[in-house]
């Protein structure tokens, strides 16, 4: 195809596709009721251990291997349905699964076997296969993705400042890079805290964390923790339980009409 720029220029701009979005938290937070309150939404369970959360009602794919996750993925691209949101539950079971793809295919035991983190690169292109995937959903029936993860703590080692601690998606760094490079939202959820300084007497100060149990969704990133969206979100918002995806949807395209 000859490409010029008088015919092959178009406008576009990021609201006119459907997000592809990543939720991660602090344990038991409501990463699952919150992704819950999506259009119509279909839930991938990747793990023995992911649950609906209580009081909710949720279609459900269970798969355990990476032919389950392909067969899933494949026919919510080409079988006649009405979901809006496929759901990702989650990034550490998915993970998992690539991982023993990767072991498959390549006859290892572990993953850990060839050495020199062979095998986490060989598991990071079986992860991009994953992201065409999800991407096909997106284009070819216009459904939102959610991913679920988890979090954990990891050291960076910042060219610019003295290395420092923060939250991150519970995944192998090259995993956790893809995931947030093609994530058009990277929502983490946390309470918020403040430092109090007590009086211990004997010219001593103790420090204790305080705050509510209000539940927050920071949309921007911060030294504490990875965070961004390409939609000119806040840098947080409040979410309460019902009320999460509202409070996303001012700032979302909207999700694809309910068939007849």
């Amino acid at each position: 195809m000859a490409i010029s720029l008088k015919g092959s220029v178009k406008k576009k701009s990021a609201a006119e596709d459907q997000p592809i979005i990543t939720i991660y938290g602090v344990p038991k937070i409501g990463k699952s009721s919150l992704a819950a309150e999506f259009p119509r939404p279909v839930f991938i369970q990747t793990a023995a251990g992911e649950s609906v959360p209580a009081g909710i009602v949720a279609d459900t794919i269970e798969v355990r291997n990476y032919n389950d996750l392909c067969e899933a993925i494949g026919a919510l691209v080409n079988e006649e349905h009405n979901y809006a949101t496929a759901i990702f539950d989650s990034t550490t079971g998915l993970e998992n699964i690539i991982r023993a793809e990767a072991c498959a295919r390549n006859g290892w035991k572990t993953i850990e076997e060839p050495g020199y983190g062979k095998g986490y690169k060989i598991a990071a292109t079986i992860f991009l296969e994953y992201i065409d995937g999800i991407m096909t959903l997106r284009s070819h029936r216009q459904m939102a993705v959610v991913q679920l993860g988890h979090c954990d703590i990891s050291r960076f080692e910042s060219p610019t400042t003295d290395p420092y601690s923060r939250y991150r998606v519970n995944l192998h760094k090259d995993a956790a890079d893809i995931i947030e490079a093609n994530s058009d939202v990277i929502a983490f959820l946390n309470f918020k805290a403040s430092i109090k300084k007590v009086d211990a007497g004997f010219n001593k100060q103790l420090t204790h964390a305080e705050g509510g149990g209000a539940r927050w969704m920071f949309l921007e990133e911060r030294p504490g923790f990875i965070a961004g969206n390409r939609f000119s979100m806040p840098p947080e918002l409040q979410f309460k339980k019902g009320e999460g995806y509202a409070a996303l949807a001012k700032f979302l395209p909207a999700p694809l009409a309910e068939a007849a």
